[in-house]
């Protein structure tokens, strides 16, 4: 991989988080629009990127296929259906303990040195 490829990709990912940081959120259609003109994702103003029902979605890998972009996949997380990368960190790489929420400790047999002694059910004794 050339630098130069790299430095197109960095380029095309900043215009593409910009598309979606400046984007009209038409509440009314439930759709997404274009701001500006985007001309290295091929978008332009008043483009719908983003509807509820029957869209075909913007694809970022699409879009760097159409710059040529080799292994465009490489610069591409997973979709979230699959998994991503964060899930695969939560549940690959980072250790996990057992969570003991504090319902469970409720039903637990409690440990009668660490509990604190009532007095006569009027109040906590204060020792």
């Amino acid at each position: 991989m050339s630098s130069d490829q790299k430095h197109m990709v960095e380029a095309l990912k900043l215009e593409w988080k910009r598309l979606w940081q400046e984007r009209l959120d038409d509440k009314v259609r439930a759709e997404g629009i274009a701001a500006g003109e985007y001309e290295k994702l091929f978008v332009d103003k008043g483009t719908i990127i983003h509807a509820t029902r029957n869209y075909r979605a913007l694809s970022l890998r699409e879009i760097l296929e159409q710059h040529q972009v080799e292994n465009a996949e490489r610069f591409i997380p997973p979709s979230p259906q699959v998994g991503g990368w964060a899930k695969f960190v939560k549940t690959s790489i980072t250790v996990q303990k057992a969570h003991q929420g504090r319902r469970a400790m409720l039903y637990e047999e409690p440990v009668k040195e660490r509990q604190q002694l009532k007095k006569g059910g009027r109040g906590w004794l204060h020792v």
